[in-house]
């Protein structure tokens, strides 16, 4: 491609329907809006096939993100490309390879934030930390709850399904033939988030005696019996559960591994729903580890009869509030592990220095390095289309499918707890 890329020629003049949001809080709109354009030679277009409400939205509904302009809402999305900046060639060499095998109508996952693929952060695999990272859904860079969007660095953030199932290609190592899109974005955000809660708990140090077999920092004894709690039970908690369980089950049959699951949410619908997922999934992926799902305080109980009162061992914080925190600092052990990937606002931690050091407590805080984990979600998708397959099922993890018609009754729902994950079809 050599010249200024001609928008008009390629078909995306006008407007477009959008989710809005507008400040201070709780008022969401529908409206027409621009289509995005080709801006930068690094940028892709994608028409929108599916969009998700995430309960990081939340925080801009409500009005905690200190944000005091309107925006386009949305972060997890799967979609077509429909058109390319002037990086995208057969000739692009020393970048990402995107940007050479990249073609207009690839259907593409995006996550949620834009990762260039080529700094220190993205080479090892610490995408979310990109020096050009940027969200989705904030003023600078419009959200995909809309019919069209701009990815910038999109040869370094997108994830080309189209690529996975390649012609000429004879043995693909992921068959996607038969996953819907809602089952595909799914890896935009929440199951990649998921995973990444389990495994920054599972790859600590402090969890190695138990799957080893010998004592902090080495020796011949070991104690092996590894609880683990998980601490919030939505759309992400489901996931981050579902991902625990795989890895624990592949642990159990590789190296013996004993372990009990404690999942605690106060909401009786979110329980129920993590009950009928784990129902359903089939014993090689939960293997035969105790498993409870329980309210706060049957949670708190079930920890200290399981462990004899020493606590668990880790404890997987999907909520980002200060009350989570709280339940997952009483609920871990002394030398545990809490991996917090839910999104924390300006409130202090609710524990002093003192606390942490008297327990000898480790933290993971953070975002998920999406595009860095799309391959290990993605296997775990395939796995378990059992739950991650349906829609509106007693086990599927997503509730409906609805129009952007919908969406400031979606969002009053979702943010009283009274529905599951919920998906805009911008066709509708």
């Amino acid at each position: 491609m050599n010249g200024k890329v001609d928008n008009a020629v390629l078909g995306l003049a006008g407007t477009q329907r959008a989710v809005r949001w507008y400040p201070p809080a709780y008022d969401i709109r529908v409206e027409d809006v621009p289509i995005p354009q080709i801006v930068d030679p690094d940028d892709a277009i994608v028409k929108v096939t599916l969009a998700g409400l995430c309960g990081s939205d939340l925080h801009i509904y409500r009005g905690h993100e200190d944000v005091d302009s309107d925006l386009t809402c949305g972060h997890e999305v799967v979609g077509e490309v429909v058109a390319l900046g002037q990086s995208f060639h057969t000739e692009a060499a020393g970048r990402p390879q995107l940007y050479s095998t990249l073609r207009i109508g690839d259907k593409v996952v995006s996550p949620f934030t834009v990762s260039c693929g080529e700094c220190h952060f993205c080479r090892i695999g610490f995408t979310c930390r990109c020096i050009h990272s940027c969200l989705f859904g904030i003023l600078t860079l419009p959200g995909g709850q809309a019919q069209y969007i701009r990815i910038p660095k999109a040869g370094g953030t997108l994830f080309s399904l189209s690529a996975l199932q390649a012609p000429g290609d004879a043995t693909p190592k992921w068959d996607l033939s038969k996953l819907a899109d809602s089952s595909l974005i799914l890896l935009a955000d929440i199951l990649p988030t998921g995973v990444f809660a389990a495994m920054q708990a599972l790859q600590h140090p402090k969890i190695a005696p138990m799957l080893t077999g010998k004592p902090y920092p080495y020796g011949g004894f070991g104690d092996r019996a590894l609880t683990i709690g998980v601490v919030g039970l939505g759309p992400v908690g489901v996931c981050a559960t579902v991902s625990l369980l795989d890895i624990l089950a592949g642990l159990e049959a590789s190296q013996g591994l004993v372990y009990q699951v404690i999942a605690i949410d106060p909401l009786e619908a979110r329980r129920s729903k993590v009950q009928a997922v784990y129902d359903a999934i089939e014993p090689s992926g939960k293997g035969n580890g105790r498993f409870a799902v329980a309210s706060v305080e049957e949670g708190k109980n079930l920890v200290r009869e399981w462990t004899d009162g020493a606590g668990c061992n880790a404890v997987l914080e999907v909520v980002g509030n200060s009350s989570a925190l709280t339940l997952a600092y009483d609920i871990v052990r002394p030398f545990g592990i809490i991996s917090s990937v839910g999104v924390h606002q300006e409130p202090p931690l609710p524990f002093t220095g003192r606390d942490v050091y008297n327990k000898n407590v480790s933290f993971d805080f953070g975002r998920c390095p999406v595009r860095a984990m799309f391959p290990i979600a993605l296997e775990i998708l395939l796995k378990r289309q059992d739950v991650f397959g349906g829609v509106g099922a007693e086990a599927s993890l997503i509730d409906k499918i609805v129009g952007f018609d919908q969406a400031v009754e979606v969002y009053k729902l979702f943010d009283k707890g009274q529905c599951g994950k919920i998906l805009f079809d911008p066709s509708l």
